[in-house]
């Protein structure tokens, strides 16, 4: 209620400003009298015959505008006075305020009191006074007349009470907002409780579901920011549900079963077991409700709780565990758990007694998936899992500010705090919310004005409201009861065993883990019955596997699930982490510069980057970075040193700019399995003057049509289609066994790799990180957008033609939103400067140095390569006449071939009359790894991944493939799927999937894929 932001101001000046006071006093006082005038005025109205239709609400909104003109009043006499003065201030205002609540509530009762029954629970934000005065509503309202009772008992059951009872107890148990509860005694004996709800309590609950709407509206227009529509809405819908008890008692039934109460320890064996009690059934009608008798100690009779020596820690626990129960694992759950719904058991051991299930929610499998996905992002900080689950749930945000999400899910969360510290708790809300303001502020460029009327949420789904109301009842409750609650704690088992039971299924309980879609090829049919067996050991998690031979798709699977706490299934547009193959896709980038004329592959990097050639990097080729060979293998180790400092593009270049090379650049390979990308990636933008996702987007994506399924560095929005990072820490932990690689940087030898394996999934599974450019490491893509970029390279850059229209939803249907995050605008233009610099630094003879001219690519209609050592596919004259070379500055939409070098094969592998630019058997050419078969020829090109992720292809059999994985392994999956693949194509298998760590007792150790 109150308000920090008017403190602050020197007490001295009320001397001067004691007429504030004054008026303050009798704005308030005028409108207590008009108050006073309305009451009178409606009695007439009411005398009228018509008035009492909007007495109630009259009422409700004369008294909101009267607390509301108090605490502005209040904000604003605590400027004038002494600071010492202003708790005294603030706690008499409370008082006052609150008895004028209390005093409204109790004479509309009907949802009011509902509403003041969620107030008297929330000891964790309300002032004392409040929660004092309130809490009485709990269960001690004024009793209807025990005449109106039995009348409506015999009513509804058809017998006098004399039939139905021995013995009813006029004096009620208690009295709530809808019904009161008395004791009586069966006629077999038997001791109840009769729950009869008050008579022509319907209509006025329906009315006044209508004030509260027409306050929530008045609120969202006086205070945006403050938006409850969503919630009312969603009450609306649910409350009338609990005016009928027949569906009181059945949902008292399902509860009480899917909590097992009625089992024993011995039966219910699960660890998620919970020990709560819930009265039985015995007899319901619409009004009236007959249950088991229980006799058990009120939650706010604190000195009997202690007389009886009651764990008040432990009784909340369970409480909590037991609500965790019904929503993360049935999907169905109470809706109103304030004080006045539980007692405990006066026998020990002392167990919650849950009671009252009208206003009990149920909802989707899809949903409580999705909630519990987003308690565990909570917990462990996802963000990207956080956001995912906000769209899978329908909660929609404005703005992008996936940190400010997270803190607001964090705050949801949190843990309870004991009543005492309320005004601590309060504070600190008030703090992190004007904190997050300030940032939508600096974000969207509001005044103070229109950030206090902007509201960061675009849509709020109804069926989440109930949920959210459970969860701060439960931490007000705790915060009743004087005992701390760690949510994340006690009830993270439950979220985790929706999630884990689903994804544990595997597919042979589960008939939808591959996708259901058509089926190309016999060997897909094969295939997806290796991807069975594999899935049934556990070796799969979720997978993406397409190819093309010949120019047509042959394969278009996915199976499997989103991750180990997502089981969303895998689908064709599922975006997967690579790693290093995204090597391969940024070697096609640069490829493509080259073959625009941007860019020469024995141009020196310090004539295209200026700055470069420091520390003895003049002699550094751009060939040289493709091959490996530059030197800067280990130019510096940003995850070593500090993780996060990947994100930053900017200073990456900065580093690589600044670093020296360990060897002479050209004489030996070692993999560059970080730097690789910030020197491919500073070459592409200083040769180009354009930024790396417009070159992206430019060369790659636009040309084959696979917009929004191929990314470095994703954009907003895309975060429910990710696919999330485990480990197999069966296959790792062999990597201790396997000998060291000397082509491999120190950091990348196999000892080190689990290590490395291990934190990866971590680091690449944060948000910011996979927001990141990272040309070596960074890819997001599905497999058919992968395997039609090496399908278009086996071709010679040829696009195929449209992916299978069987693959649903259609290859290139999403928006692709790049969100530029390298260079900023003004760095650009500096560049710009500096790059008109460049081109007086270039040599004459430039233009000599190129190893093809325009004559050479139109003669390679007419004739073939004749060179033994060439795997160029030749495009034919009708192909060669119809190419158009497409401007940087000018997109054509509809290309028909990315390049124009008919030596484009050589050029990707370092063969042909490119072989001078790469060293001597090397694994590596000109950015791709060579593709080597089992009798020692030269086939192919591609790159594989950290994990098992690959894509590559066969140029003699027009053959390529992608597999995309999120369960990350030493490639024994991927081996065993190419191994198939190639055999029932009659296609030579790759060596280096030969020598992979196959699956099966009898496999033997070979290389890991990891580059």
């Amino acid at each position: 209620m109150r308000n920090s932001r008017f403190r602050g101001i020197n007490s001295g000046s009320f001397q001067n400003k004691r007429w504030w006071s004054v008026v303050l006093d009798c704005i308030v006082s005028f409108f207590v009298r008009l108050s006073a005038n309305f009451k009178r005025l409606f009695r007439k109205f009411a005398s009228m015959g018509w008035g009492n239709i909007y007495k109630r609400r009259m009422k409700v909104f004369s008294v909101a505008i009267l607390i509301y003109l108090d605490y502005k009043g209040v904000q604003q006499k605590e400027k004038w006075i002494k600071k010492s003065k202003v708790p005294a201030l603030w706690e008499k205002a409370h008082e006052r305020n609150a008895k004028r609540v209390l005093n409204l509530i109790v004479e509309l009762e009907g949802l009011w009191v509902k509403l003041g029954q969620y107030l008297s629970t929330r000891a964790d934000v309300l002032p004392q006074a409040y929660i004092s005065l309130l809490k009485q509503l709990q269960d001690s309202l004024p009793p209807r007349p025990v005449q109106e009772v039995c009348r409506t008992i015999e009513r509804e059951l058809g017998h006098s009470m004399n039939v139905l009872f021995t013995d009813f107890v006029n004096e009620p148990l208690a009295t709530a907002s809808i019904a009161q509860v008395h004791r009586a005694t069966l006629a077999n004996g038997q001791d109840v409780v009769v729950k009869v709800q008050h008579d022509g309590i319907r209509a006025i609950i329906l009315e006044d579901l209508k004030n509260a709407k027409s306050i929530v509206d008045w609120i969202a227009w006086a205070e945006p920011q403050y938006d409850f529509n969503p919630m009312i809405d969603e009450w609306c819908k649910e409350a009338p549900r609990e005016l009928d008890f027949n569906i009181e008692a059945e949902n008292t039934r399902a509860v009480s079963m899917n909590l097992g109460c009625k089992k024993t320890n011995d039966e219910v064996r699960s660890d998620n077991r919970v020990d709560v009690l819930i009265p039985d059934i015995i007899q319901s009608s619409e009004s009236v409700l007959i249950l088991e008798y229980m006799d058990g100690i009120r939650l706010n009779d604190v000195e009997s709780l202690d007389a009886f020596g009651v764990d008040k820690q432990k009784i909340v626990e369970e409480i909590t565990r037991a609500y965790a129960h019904q929503i993360y694992v049935d999907g169905f759950f109470n809706g109103d758990p304030h004080p006045g719904n539980f007692l405990v058991s006066k026998e020990p051991p002392h167990r919650p007694i849950l009671l009252d299930f009208g206003l009990t929610k149920k909802i989707s499998h899809s949903l409580k998936q999705a909630l519990a996905k987003m308690f565990l992002a909570s917990a462990e900080g996802d963000q990207v899992a956080l956001l995912s689950a906000f769209a899978e749930m329908g909660l929609k945000l404005r703005l992008d500010l996936p940190d400010q999400a997270m803190s607001v899910a964090g705050l949801f969360f949190r843990s309870s705090t004991p009543s005492n510290e309320a005004v601590k708790t309060l504070k600190t809300l008030n703090d992190q919310r004007v904190q997050n303001m300030k940032v939508i502020q600096e974000k969207m460029q509001l005044s103070q004005k229109e950030v206090k009327r902007f509201n960061p949420i675009d849509a709020f789904p109804g069926d989440i409201v109930i949920f959210a109301r459970v969860i701060n009842l439960l931490r007000g409750l705790s915060s009743t009861m004087n005992v701390r609650i760690v949510y994340l704690d006690i009830m993270r088992p439950f979220a985790e065993s929706v999630l884990l039971g689903s994804i544990s299924r595997g597919p042979t309980v589960d008939a939808h883990w591959i996708h259901d879609s058509p089926i190309h090829s016999d060997v897909e049919s094969k295939l997806r019955k290796l991807l069975t067996e594999l899935g049934s050991i556990q070796k799969i998690l979720g997978i993406q596997v397409c190819a093309y031979k010949d120019g047509k798709v042959i394969i278009d699977t996915s199976a499997g699930v989103l991750g180990r706490y997502d089981p969303r299934p895998v689908q064709p547009d599922t975006l997967f982490p690579v790693f290093s193959v995204t090597k391969g896709v940024t070697a096609g980038m640069i490829h493509w510069l080259v073959d625009k004329r941007k860019l020469q592959l024995d141009q020196t990097v310090a004539n295209i980057w200026p700055g470069f050639g420091s520390n003895g990097k003049d002699t550094i080729k751009v060939h040289h970075v493709l091959n490996h060979t530059s030197g800067l293998h280990s130019a510096f180790d940003p995850v070593g040193e500090n993780p996060l400092l990947i994100c930053d593009w900017d200073e990456c270049l900065k580093r690589i700019a600044n670093s020296s090379p360990e060897t002479e650049p050209g004489s030996q390979q070692f993999y560059h399995y970080l730097t690789y990308g910030w020197l491919c990636g500073g070459i592409l933008e200083y040769a180009s003057g354009k930024k790396f996702q417009e070159i992206l987007e430019e060369s790659i994506l636009k040309p084959l049509k696979i917009d929004g399924e191929l990314y470095i560095g994703i954009p907003p929005g895309v975060e429910s289609r990710l696919a999330t990072l485990t480990l197999d820490t069966d296959e790792l932990s062999k990597l201790s066994s396997l000998a060291s690689q000397p082509e491999l940087p120190s950091a990348f030898q196999p000892d080190k790799i689990l290590q490395l394996a291990t934190n990866l999934p971590v680091l690449f599974n944060t948000l910011n990180v996979r927001r990141a450019i990272i040309p070596a490491a960074n890819g997001h893509c599905s497999a058919r957008a992968l395997a039609r970029y090496y399908a278009t390279l086996a071709d010679g850059g040829l696009v195929p033609p449209p992916h299978s229209s069987l693959s649903q939803p259609p290859l290139g249907s999403h928006t692709h939103v790049p969100k530029f995050t390298s260079l900023k605008d003004s760095t650009k233009k500096r560049k710009g400067k500096e790059m008109a610099a460049t081109e007086k630094l270039k040599p004459k003879d430039h233009q000599k140095k190129r190893l093809y001219d325009e004559k050479h690519v139109m003669s390679a209609s007419s004739s073939r390569e004749s060179n033994t050592e060439s795997l160029a596919r030749l495009v034919d004259s009708s192909s060669s006449a119809g190419k158009t070379e497409i401007s940087s500055d000018d997109h054509q939409d509809d290309i028909h071939n990315m390049f124009n070098n008919p030596r484009i094969h050589d050029a990707f592998m370092g063969a042909g009359d490119y072989s001078d630019l790469v060293v001597p058997d090397g694994k590596f050419g000109l950015g791709f790894k060579r593709v080597i078969s089992q009798d020692g020829s030269l086939v192919g090109f591609g790159h594989s991944g950290m994990g098992g992720s690959t894509g590559f292809c066969d140029i003699k059999n027009r053959f390529s493939i992608a597999v995309t994985l999120n369960k990350m392994s030493m490639g024994g999956v991927t081996a065993n799927i190419m191994k198939l693949v190639c055999s029932e194509l009659n296609i030579p298998l790759p060596k280096d999937f030969s020598l992979s760590n196959a699956i099966g007792p009898d496999s033997e150790m070979g290389t890991p894929l990891i580059n």
